[in-house]
């Protein structure tokens, strides 16, 4: 059985099981669920939930990187929101932790409050010092591809091919990893639903996903969907498109082609509903 490695010694499995890493955007202005989480109390009540519902691992945000989101907020403010919530996470549950970040301060202080894993949307782009912090902890890394500067990953012009796209630029970015230290058991690969594909390409990435998977052999691939604004814009209709909270139907379809086309993991807002869908399509699965 293949195995995650993460900080503190710790191993996920892989494979035998798909692996479900709840979301926790403690942001003002997350695209789904801005500003309900900012409190710590809401932030650990939240956590809590979705421990209790079967979650592997907890994902905590400090910076929204929603289409048409607010300026890049500093490392100090993004600490200020992420710590207090990791280092109660830390204290009170078994359950990894992710920050989810692009800024290696940030990655560094997590690491040291209690984080197992980094989760970094640009695949080492802005801050490639980021797998230095990971190398030393022995923390996991997911590695999301992603196009454009910070502050502008979603207006760009979709390139010609997104299979190329995503599969040369996530091979640069292991290579930096490595270079730097990060062992190839600790690294998991995203192909970044959404951020700098257009609509068919979103769907594109999902129907072909064994394609990248098969690309990327040795490392496990972890995706996200959930609620996201492409899976809005297929559910539109005369009363426009559907609120991120009314994408859930849509979300677990994606989430389950996506597990049949090959992901290990996935990033889920509604970690109860996701998971009786993944027992239901491992159960067929199995047969």
């Amino acid at each position: 059985m293949r195995e995650w490695h993460i900080a503190g010694g710790r191993k996920l499995p892989i494979g035998e099981r798909t692996l479900v890493m709840g979301i926790l955007n403690v942001t003002p202005d997350s695209f789904s669920d801005g500003g309900e989480f900012l409190s710590l109390d809401n932030a650990i009540a939240h956590a809590e939930q979705m421990i209790a519902e079967g979650a592997d691992i907890i994902d905590v945000g400090g910076e929204s990187t929603r289409p048409g989101g607010a300026a890049i907020v500093s490392a100090a403010e993004e600490l200020e929101r992420v710590l207090p919530v990791i280092q109660a996470l830390a204290k009170r549950f078994d359950v990894p932790i992710s920050i989810d970040t692009t800024k290696a301060s940030v990655a560094r202080a997590a690491l040291d409050a209690g984080a197992a894993i980094v989760n970094d949307i640009s695949a080492l782009r802005f801050q490639p010092e980021i797998a230095d912090e990971v190398a030393k902890s022995g923390a996991g890394l997911v590695l999301m591809h992603s196009r454009g500067t910070p502050g502008a990953l979603h207006g760009l012009e979709p390139v010609a091919d997104i299979i190329e796209e995503v599969t040369s630029s996530l091979r640069s970015s292991i290579e930096i990893a490595e270079q730097r230290g990060v062992k190839r058991d600790s690294i998991v690969i995203d192909p970044g639903i959404g951020f700098g594909k257009s609509q068919e390409q979103n769907l594109q990435l999902i129907a072909k996903l064994d394609q990248i998977v098969a690309a990327f052999a040795d490392f496990p691939l972890l995706i996200g969907t959930s609620r996201k604004s492409f899976l809005g814009r297929i559910l539109a209709d005369e009363n426009g498109n559907p609120a991120p909270v009314e994408r859930l139907h849509a979300s677990l379809a994606t989430m389950t082609a996506a597990i049949l086309k090959g992901a290990h993991i996935v990033r889920v807002h509604d970690v109860k509903a996701s998971m009786e869908t993944i027992k239901t399509i491992e159960a067929i699965v199995s047969r």
